[in-house]
Formats: structure tokens, C-alpha cells, sequence
């Protein structure tokens, strides 16, 4: 559970790391203006009115009054009409910098400006960072000077700059000091926001003071300089009182650019109105920032891995679900409220840390899944071992007791007395092969640390040996066991599991060899390592069946179609006992021939060796 848990939280802090990470891209920027957009769009107020109108020079008005060299000329005859409408205030969102070349139409210009009320004229920037200012002619009947650039980002306008320094001068744009001016207030500057007439607009200097622009479902009523013209009484009914904001709306003038609610039609002198519309209404977004969003990542991340860790099944599913839905909605519910909301960071973190806690759960499950089957299966085997390997001491036992009670008149003292004492050693037999069993499958589970007592190599081989000699007596085959070679061996480890994996590769050998025939024990220790082998003249195997023989429940074909009982687990406890104390097991085999079982294990200290020669037989039956 501790792995688990590091697993989990280290997968939780990546799916975290991972998704702040996206939200500084430039990806991550474009994704979240793209949202937005489309936010915007469902969230965008339908028209209604507005203290803003546009008074636009559109296409009717350039064929009418001369084309596009004739703009000045055109606000020269046009805007004096508009002084009878009795506007709040009027924008002119038309470039002035110049003294142009009929002074006369400068003059009718001017007269206009200086009987409008609250004339705000724009200043425009150059390629070379110069200022672009009215001429003193237009600019001493100006209530103020303001910038008239639209800032797209890329090819979108979402914000309108409100401040604008270059080389140490600065002007606020258009539409804020109209705002100021309707509403006779001051602009107060702090470090990170400007607030007039109640309204905050968050942003520093050095981010140009951004106002979100909160665009209507439709665009601001216009009313051209050709209507003012043709029906002045209709027109001066639909500009009184309002904000008049005056620029290009003409297609071929090009002063056009894309919102999220247009595409590429919006004109400049719009977004100017629907910035000042912003101001006008309230409705200022506040930008929540990239901390709030990696805050509610950790958030959305942390609920994840809960879910998760806490809660199993569909309901765990089912609040995985609602915690999506919240980490979708969010940045609408956000918008609605006036807060624009970085969106990629949390959504991500939502996703991935959902998708790595259900997996890592799934993951959970099944391995707990294969653990159950596991451990079925083991039990399995126990029962076969049982079945298996138990038959003999049981047999025997059974046997003993059954002829000392059916005949115990007839046995003599002495028999009675050997019978008793075969009785008592297969019983302990028994109950030693049980304990072999239990120790092998917690060894084999990591429950139980292997015992490390020394023993010498003959004193392993002896007892084994003796007893499969009766199993080998009954098939005529004869047991040749030769002493050392190059002398005794100290081993070190757990003496009876050792007797346990020779007298199961004995037992092997003689089961699986034809009557008559010979099993050959030889060991040999060159000082650091002790190779026991049995070899036997019995069915052997193929290459293919070698390399499976140790895997559990494997039988042979030959073992099969022998007739021998078995289960096919007594070589993979084998294995499991040579690993166990640091040796291997090596296989020779050739069908028909016989095979050669080879335990390769660790030694401590060699023994004198024994006198007389190294081969001589020390058991033969």
C-alpha cells in the first residue's frame, strides 16, 4: 500500500506539474482565448439601447461627397448638422495630424468642434513610435486628446488598451475619456488598476491597462453622414443625448477587424463605442490570473485523486463525472460573474488527474483481482501436493495399522514393535514433509527468512539416499552414490528443504526410469561451489520440454503417457529451494535417454577428503 500510495501521488503531481505547465504555452494562450471567444458568444447581451450611436462614413456617404480623399471635407459639412441634435458628447475617430489643403474646409471643421459639446479627437502612433497629434487648429477645441488604436491580438480585438506611453508621453484611450468626460470625473491611478466614476479596470502601466471588451449580440446603431444629410429630422432624433462616436465604417476605407462575435467585419470606430458601452454599463471583466487557475488545478487534481482513493465503482465514477462538469463550467459560470477565467490549466488537470486516478484504481482492482486468482490457484496446488506427495506416508501408515489390528494375535513382540516404530516414522515423515510444504510456499511469498544452519554434503546425501532405496528395491533398479569428489563440502542453509529437493529429484528418477535400470548420484566441489547431480536412464526430454519443466503443473508428454501419477509440481518446488539459497538448477536431457538433474549451490568450507578413492560407491542397492 505504501508503493501504491507513492505511485498514486507521484502520478497526481505529474497529471498537476503537466497541466500548469500547458497553461503557459503558447498554446495554452491561443486555447484560452479561443474559449473565451466562444463564451462570449453565449454570453453576449442582446442589443439594447445604448448611450453610444455611430456616425459613420460608409460606402453611400464617399459616393455622395467626393470619395475617400474627400473625409475631411465630408466631417467639415457634416458635423455642423450635427449640433442640432444636441449630443452628449462626440469621438471623432479620424486622424487630424495634417493641415490639409483647403483652409477653408479646416475652418467650417473647426467652427463645428468648437460648438459640439465634450469633442474627444484621436492620436494615433506611428510606425516609428512618434505621436500623431490634431493640428493646434482642431486640437484648442478638443476637451481632450485620447489614442485610437484597437490592439488586436493577432487578428482579434478582446481588449482595448486603455493607456499608452511612448517616450515619456502618454494618452488614455478614446473612448475612457469620454467616459470621463459625460461623467465629470477623474481618473485615479494606482499600481496594478485605474478607477473613474466607480468603475476599476484591473491591469499595471506596464500591460497597457486592458479593458475587455464586453461586445453586444449586435452592433451599435449607426447612423451615416448621408442620413444626416437626407433626413436630418430622423437622424437628430437618433443622435440626441447620445455618445456620437465618428469614423470610417466604409468596407474600402478597411479600418475593419475581427471580435469574437464578428469575423473580420467589426469597424475600428465600434470598438471604440462598444469600449465606452463597457465602461458605460459596469460590466468590466476582471482577468482571474494564472495563480487562481493553477490554485484551482491543485484543487481539481487533489478531488481527483480522493475520488478516486476513497470511493470505488460507479459512484466514484458518477462524482469523477460532476467534478468534470464543474472544472467545464467554471469559466462560463466565471464569465458570467465577470471574470475571465484561464481555463486550459484546471480543465487539463481535471481530465488528466481523473483519467490517471481511475486508472491507477482499475489497476488496483485487477491486480487485487489476480491476487485472489493467485492465491486460488496456490491453494490448488496445495490440495494436489497434498493429494500427491502425502499418498505414500499415509499408505504406508494405513497399511501398518490395518495389518497390527486385523493380526495382532499372530505378530510377535518384535514385529509389533517394528511395525510401531514404521508407524511412528512415516507419521513424523509426514508431519515433517507438511512443515516442508508450508515453509516453501511462505518462503516462496517473501514471509519467511531461510534458515542458515551448516551441514555437511554427505550428511545431506545419506539420509536421502536411504529413503527411496525401498521405491528403488521394488523396480530392481539399483542406486549408485559416490562420495565427493575433491572431498566433503560445508553447505549453509535449511537442512530438511534441502533433503526435501534431493529426494524429490531421487524419487523423480527412479518414477520416471524403467525397471532394471540404474540411478547415478555424483557431486562434486571445486572449492567455492558444490554440483550434485542425478542422473537417471529414464524416458527424457526434448528441447522444448526443457525449457517449461520447472514451470508449475507442467507435465511432459512421455510423463503423462507413462502412467505415473504426479501433478507436475514437485520440480518448481525444487527450483524454488536451489534459488532460494543462492544456487540454480541445469537440465540435460535427450529423449529416451535419460536425463540429468544438476543443483549448483553455494559451499563454505571444504572437508579433508575423504581417504581411499573419490569415487568409490558409498550406497548401492
Amino acid at each position: 500500500m505504501r508503493r501504491l500510495r507513492a505511485i498514486y501521488l507521484a502520478l497526481l503531481a505529474g497529471c498537476f506539474v503537466l497541466a500548469a505547465f500547458a497553461g503557459w504555452t503558447p498554446f495554452g494562450n491561443r486555447f484560452n482565448n479561443d474559449l473565451y471567444d466562444s463564451l462570449l458568444q453565449f454570453t453576449a447581451l442582446p442589443q439594447r439601447p445604448t448611450q453610444a450611436v455611430l456616425l459613420g462614413i460608409d460606402e453611400r456617404s464617399l459616393s455622395r461627397f467626393g470619395g475617400v480623399t474627400s473625409i475631411r471635407k465630408i466631417l467639415a459639412d457634416g458635423l455642423p448638422r450635427l449640433i442640432a441634435a444636441k449630443p452628449k458628447a462626440v469621438v471623432v475617430d479620424v486622424i487630424l495630424a495634417d493641415a490639409g489643403e483647403d483652409a477653408a474646409v479646416n475652418e467650417r471643421l473647426a467652427s463645428a468642434l468648437a460648438a459640439l459639446p465634450n469633442v474627444v479627437l484621436g492620436t494615433s502612433l506611428t510606425r516609428e513610435g512618434q505621436w500623431e497629434e490634431p493640428i493646434e487648429l482642431f486640437r484648442r477645441h478638443a476637451a481632450a486628446l485620447g489614442h485610437m488604436h484597437a490592439d488586436p491580438d493577432g487578428q482579434m480585438v478582446r481588449r482595448v488598451s486603455l493607456e499608452k506611453v511612448v517616450r515619456g508621453k502618454r494618452y488614455w484611450a478614446m473612448s475612457l475619456e469620454a467616459f470621463r468626460l459625460i461623467e465629470r470625473a477623474d481618473i485615479i491611478e494606482t499600481e496594478d488598476a485605474i478607477e473613474v466614476a466607480g468603475r476599476r479596470v484591473r491591469g499595471t502601466r506596464e500591460q497597457a491597462r486592458p479593458l475587455w471588451v464586453q461586445f453586444h449580440a449586435a452592433p451599435v446603431e449607426e447612423v451615416s453622414f448621408a442620413d444626416l444629410a437626407d433626413r436630418p429630422e430622423e437622424t437628430h432624433a437618433r443622435l440626441a443625448g447620445k455618445m456620437v462616436f465618428v469614423g470610417a465604417t466604409a468596407q474600402s476605407l478597411q479600418d475593419r477587424y475581427t471580435t469574437p462575435l464578428a469575423a473580420g467585419n467589426t469597424p475600428g470606430v465600434e470598438i471604440h463605442a462598444a469600449a465606452f458601452e463597457t465602461l458605460s454599463e459596469g460590466r468590466i471583466l476582471r482577468p482571474a490570473g494564472h495563480l487562481s487557475a493553477i490554485l484551482f488545478a491543485a484543487l481539481l487534481t487533489a478531488a481527483a485523486g480522493a475520488i478516486f482513493w476513497y470511493v470505488s465503482g460507479r459512484w466514484a465514477y458518477l462524482a469523477a463525472g460532476g467534478l468534470l462538469l464543474l472544472a467545464t463550467l467554471a469559466p462560463w459560470i466565471a464569465l458570467r460573474a465577470g471574470i475571465v477565467y484561464p481555463y486550459l490549466q484546471p480543465l487539463t488537470a481535471a481530465w488528466l488527474a481523473i483519467g490517471a486516478a481511475a486508472a491507477t484504481q482499475l489497476s488496483f482492482v485487477r491486480e487485487r483481482l489476480a491476487r485472489a486468482e493467485y492465491d486460488k490457484e496456490r491453494y490448488q496446488q496445495a490440495i494436489h501436493f497434498v493429494a500427491h506427495e502425502m499418498r505414500t506416508p499415509l499408505s504406508t501408515i494405513q497399511g501398518q495399522s490395518e495389518l497390527m489390528d486385523r493380526y495382532s494375535a499372530r505378530l510377535s513382540k518384535e514385529k509389533r514393535a517394528e511395525m510401531t516404530r514404521t508407524i511412528n516414522s512415516e507419521s513424523k515423515r509426514l508431519a515433517r514433509m507438511i512443515q516442508t510444504f508450508l515453509d516453501v510456499e511462505r518462503l516462496n511469498e517473501g514471509q519467511m527468512e531461510l534458515k542458515r544452519a551448516p551441514f555437511q554434503l554427505s550428511e545431506l546425501l545419506g539420509p536421502c539416499v536411504e529413503r527411496v532405496l525401498p521405491l528403488a528395491e521394488r523396480k530392481q533398479m539399483t542406486i549408485d552414490a559416490a562420495e565427493p569428489t575433491h572431498g566433503d563440502a560445508q553447505l549453509s542453509g535449511d537442512r530438511e528443504l534441502m533433503e526435501y529437493a534431493v529426494y524429490n529429484l531421487l524419487t523423480n528418477a527412479i518414477k520416471y526410469s524403467p525397471a532394471g535400470t540404474r540411478v547415478t548420484v555424483t557431486s562434486q566441489f571445486d572449492g567455492r561451489t558444490v554440483r550434485l547431480a542425478v542422473r537417471d536412464q529414464g524416458i527424457g526430454m526434448d528441447e522444448q520440454e526443457l525449457r517449461s519443466i520447472f514451470r508449475k503443473f507442467y507435465r511432459t508428454r512421455q510423463a503423462e503417457q507413462s502412467g505415473e501419477a504426479g501433478t507436475g509440481i514437485g520440480l518448481s518446488i525444487v527450483d524454488q529451494i536451489v534459488t532460494a539459497h543462492g544456487g540454480k538448477m541445469e537440465v540435460t536431457s535427450q529423449p529416451g535417454a535419460g536425463s540429468c538433474f544438476t543443483m549448483v549451490i553455494p559451499a563454505t568450507v571444504a572437508a579433508v577428503p575423504p581417504s581411499g578413492s573419490a569415487a568409490e560407491p558409498v550406497i548401492r542397492s
